[in-house]
């Protein structure tokens, strides 16, 4: 059982965690001051919640598990989050769309977990939901503003769109992990949220006049642990000075 739920926090934890990462390679590069500022402030969220659900798998694994061994000394293949949040920052459109594509499905996921039977997992929930929030606010005003704005950033951002599309139906792929957990109340079934997700994220598409990507094959493999080319890139900034400097805290 400890380790079916192991597995599962990973798959959640571990989303926020990368893409914490990654927003964090922006900072002092963002269009404005306070863009900027405010993509630092959502990075620093997810890694508060990456803290909590790491904490959490640290106490059930017991020895001498830590947040920061598990976050700093697993390899590539221990990882479990989707493909979409390891993609690289090619230019603001790309990390807008994919903070709008990952946004509305961690609110949806939060708002299911918030019932959970595991009384840990659901207080993380109830917590996280209210700056998750914010952060499917925020990069959807962004959709809407490059999408209806200049011809320059409709062209840019429909592009970011097409390419980062293929990436959004393992959202709702169910590990063993995953499968384990509904049956218990710990899990909310995510296939559920497909409808609704496809539904909340096209009317903001359509709002923004940008097309509706259609697409009949997608890409998959992170919540197995089978990652793209830019994964091992980013673990090596991310684990460097833990491997270097063995027994560091955060």
């Amino acid at each position: 059982m400890n380790d079916k739920l192991i597995q599962y926090i990973y798959g959640i934890a571990d989303n926020s965690l990368i893409l914490g990462q990654r927003l964090g390679e922006l900072c002092g590069h963002g269009p404005s001051l306070e863009t900027d500022i405010a993509m630092t402030n959502i990075a620093l969220d997810l890694l508060g919640q990456t803290r909590s659900y790491y904490q959490y798998a640290a106490e059930l694994s017991g020895g001498d598990a830590t947040e920061d061994t598990i976050a700093f000394l697993r390899t590539e293949r221990e990882y479990k989050n989707v493909l979409l949040v390891e993609q690289p920052n090619t230019d603001f459109a790309y990390s807008i769309v994919r903070q709008f594509l990952f946004d509305h499905f961690h609110f949806l996921l939060l708002d299911q977990l918030q019932q959970s039977s595991d009384e840990t997992l659901a207080a993380i929930a109830k917590k996280s939901i209210k700056e998750v929030s914010y952060h499917k606010r925020f990069s959807s005003d962004w959709i809407k503003r490059l999408g209806d704005g200049t011809e320059e950033s409709r062209r840019r951002v429909q592009l970011a769109i097409n390419d980062l599309w293929t990436y959004t139906d393992e959202l709702f792929h169910q590990t063993d992990a995953d499968l384990f957990m509904i049956i218990g109340g710990t899990a909310p079934d995510v296939t559920k949220l497909k409808d609704i997700y496809y539904s909340n994220i096209n009317q903001i598409l359509e709002e923004a006049t940008l097309e509706i990507p259609s697409l009949q094959y997608f890409q998959k493999g992170g919540k197995n642990g089978i990652h793209s080319e830019h994964m091992g890139y980013l673990l090596a900034d991310l684990q460097y000075m833990q491997r270097t400097y063995p027994n560091m805290n955060w």
